[in-house]
């Protein structure tokens, strides 16, 4: 018998299924990947109701208990789907950029209820996935230079570091009304106060010891403790909010508070949500032109952010091939695609992959049976609703900070020597995290690319569909002067 089979042999069905020896993995690591990235991301449970959380023009509410319960379900559901039939540890969930766009912008429109505002999410996810279904999306993918593909990889890197640092306080934004051209700075007013900061930095130097030694589990570990330190000091201390009834306290949480629930920790889900969507309702009322120009808006957001971070995942988990391409990659799109309509579908906004995924990829995760202990633990979460108020933000970002590190560690691949692909490098991972959004970034990139190549004289060189690319990141970032130009703002 031929060696390989042997080693076949041996392996059990979960194994061969998930590709866990093949792809350098174990039961174990990929247990505490999963564990990782739930952790790091189970804040959207709390975050979204609170994004969406305005009236409509009706004055109709979705309700925080209900957003909450929905929010966690198609999480749930679309991270097993992802871990499961796609077999990456991509976990998904309710996509920051696209929910606050969609309750600031979309569903300020009067007129609009929230069932318009999700059909016209449903109807962007419903677009993608026939562009998916094509074979569109996964070529545009494959048209990426591999320059800026790692490009990708450090601005997601970047970004992730910064969202941990601000998300802990020890990055802060300085108010407009201070009169200086610094948008941010170290904690308050340059100095670091208060225990949740306390807290950040503990977490963050023992994550950064235990990585350093090389101990099994050093990022959860690391999150764990600095959760059970949190919930400590807020015992003890009772710190709060740094958002409440009395106003703003730059010495609080920045969002969880880390406390026990007093009540039950155990309820039923209210599931009331799903199913509430008018597809096309906000044709009716903004006529055809608006409300295809939100949608289109929204398809744009959805499209981009996932790729990029999507290419930044596989990279940082060696799960790309020699051109950098992501093997049967479709298949990621095709359920990134599923999740802009499911979280339509069910008034939470569209899911997409997370970039918070990356804390499980440095535990060590590099299947799906990861995304599946994820996937599971965010639908026990439509149980244990108050359980998830009990890690902070100052907790899981030192797990950001560490595997943000690890993501830039990979600059060093991009050709400086060729400006043609060096500046839209650059272009690509600075705008990402100064401007808060992986599409912006990826924007920049694709723009500047197409131009610098054309100015060296080497138009050829450029893949077709980079054109095209870079032609709607162009409508894209004009979109604002498109809208005025027709009336509509």
């Amino acid at each position: 018998m031929p060696a390989k089979a042997a080693v076949a042999d041996k392996t059990s069905v979960l194994d061969r299924y998930f590709e866990i020896t093949k792809r350098g993995s174990n039961y174990s690591r990929e247990i505490r990947g999963g564990l990782a990235t739930f952790f790091a991301m189970s804040y959207i449970v709390v975050l979204n109701p609170l994004i969406l959380g305005g009236a409509d023009s009706t004055g109709a509410m979705l309700g925080a208990e209900r957003v909450a319960a929905v929010t966690a379900l198609v999480a749930g559901v679309l991270t097993i789907a992802m871990g499961a039939w796609a077999k990456y540890p991509f976990a998904l969930a309710t996509g920051l950029g696209v929910n606050a766009f969609v309750a600031i912008t979309v569903a300020t429109n009067p007129g609009l209820t929230w069932p318009d505002v999700m059909g016209l999410v449903v109807l962007s996810g419903i677009t993608m996935l026939i562009l998916v279904l094509t074979g569109f999306r996964t070529a545009v993918f494959n048209a990426v230079p591999q320059s800026l593909k790692t490009a990708i990889v450090v601005g997601i890197g970047m970004f992730i570091a910064l969202i941990g640092l601000v998300n802990a306080g020890f990055i802060r934004r300085i108010p407009d009304a201070a009169g200086t051209t610094v948008p941010v700075g170290l904690g308050f007013d340059g100095v670091l106060l208060g225990w949740p900061t306390l807290v950040f930095i503990f977490g963050l130097i023992l994550t950064i010891a235990l990585v350093v030694r090389k101990v099994k589990g050093g990022i959860l570990i690391g999150v764990l403790s600095a959760t059970v330190l949190a919930v400590i000091i807020e015992a003890v201390a009772n710190v709060g909010p740094s958002v409440g009834p009395d106003g703003f306290n730059p010495q609080g949480w920045s969002l969880v508070v880390p406390e026990l629930p007093n009540g039950s920790w155990v309820g039923l889900p209210d599931l009331s949500l799903v199913g509430q969507v008018s597809v096309f309702g906000s044709f009716g009322t903004l006529g055809f032109t608006a409300a295809s120009l939100l949608a289109f808006a929204i398809l744009l957001s959805i499209f981009f952010d996932a790729m990029g971070t999507m290419v930044g995942l596989a990279n940082e988990a060696g799960l790309t091939d020699k051109q950098g391409n992501i093997p049967h990659v479709d298949r990621v799109l095709i359920v990134d695609a599923v999740g802009a309509v499911a979280g339509g579908a069910a008034s939470v906004s569209s899911n997409q992959i997370y970039v918070e995924s990356g804390a499980g990829i440095g535990e060590g995760a590099r299947t799906g049976l990861a995304n599946v202990v994820t996937g599971l633990l965010f639908l026990l979460a439509m149980f244990f609703t108050p359980l998830i108020s009990l890690v902070p933000f100052e907790a899981v970002a030192p797990a950001l900070v560490v595997v943000g590190f690890m993501m830039v560690s990979q600059v060093g691949k991009i050709d400086w020597a060729d400006w043609g692909v060096a500046i839209p490098a650059f272009l690509t991972f600075t705008l990402m995290p100064f401007t808060y959004s992986i599409a912006n970034g990826l924007g920049a990139g694709f723009i500047a690319y197409v131009l610098v190549r054309t100015f060296q004289g080497r138009a050829r060189e450029i893949h077709p569909l980079m054109w095209v690319v870079a032609a709607a990141f162009v409508l894209f970032f004009g979109i604002g002067p498109v809208e005025q130009l027709i009336g509509f703002r």
